[in-house]
C-alpha cells in the first residue's frame, strides 16, 4: 500500500509556482560541476552568468573561462541534463562572450575549494592599467613561497604549472585574468 502511494505521488507531475521554477532552475545550473576541476560548480567558477525560468523552460547563460576553451560543449551538455533533471522540458543555453570572464567572478568558496584540491587560487584582482608582476603564488601543499613556474600552461590553458622547492611537488596555479 505505501508503496503504491509512493509511485503514485513519484508519478505525479509538480506544479511549481513561477519563483520556484526559477529557484528550482538556478539550483539545478549551479550544481553542474566544472568537468576540469571537478571540485567547483560553475558558479563557484563564476562561469554561471544567469538563469531565466517560467514554466516548464529555462534559458541558462555561460561564459567561458577563455574563448577556446573546450569544456564548454561538456558544461552545456551537463547543465541541459541537470535542467532536465529538475523538471524543464525547454532548455536553452547561451554563451555569451562579452564581458569577457575573469578571475575576479570566483566565489571565496570556490577559491577555497581549489587550494583543498592542491591548485593555487588565482590572488588580487585583475589590474586595470600595467599588468602587475607576481612575486611568488604559496604551494597549496605546504603553504611555501619558495615556488617557481615550470610552465606557462598546465593541464589546462587557465591554469600554469608550477613546482615547490620547500617540499619538491608540482602544482596547478589558476591565472589571474
Amino acid at each position: 500500500m505505501v508503496t503504491r502511494q509512493l509511485t503514485e505521488r513519484a508519478n505525479q507531475a509538480p506544479h511549481p509556482d513561477p519563483a520556484s521554477a526559477h529557484e528550482r532552475a538556478w539550483a539545478a545550473a549551479s550544481a553542474v560541476c566544472d568537468p576540469e576541476i571537478p571540485v567547483l560548480t560553475i558558479a563557484d567558477l563564476g562561469v554561471l552568468r544567469d538563469v531565466q525560468a517560467s514554466g516548464d523552460r529555462a534559458v541558462v547563460t555561460i561564459t567561458p573561462t577563455y574563448s577556446g576553451c573546450p569544456a564548454m560543449d561538456a558544461i552545456r551538455d551537463d547543465v541541459i541534463l541537470a535542467l532536465t533533471h529538475a523538471g524543464f522540458a525547454d532548455v536553452e543555453v547561451r554563451t555569451v562572450l562579452a564581458p569577457a570572464w575573469t578571475t575576479d567572478w570566483m566565489s571565496e568558496a570556490g577559491k577555497r575549494k581549489l587550494e583543498r584540491f592542491g591548485i593555487a587560487p588565482p590572488t588580487g584582482r585583475r589590474a586595470a592599467g600595467p599588468v602587475r608582476l607576481g612575486i611568488s603564488v604559496r604551494c597549496p601543499h605546504c603553504g611555501s613561497l619558495n615556488t617557481r613556474e615550470v610552465s606557462h600552461f598546465g593541464s589546462t590553458s587557465c591554469k600554469a604549472l608550477y613546482e615547490c622547492r620547500a617540499c619538491l611537488e608540482p602544482f596547478d596555479h589558476f591565472k589571474v585574468h
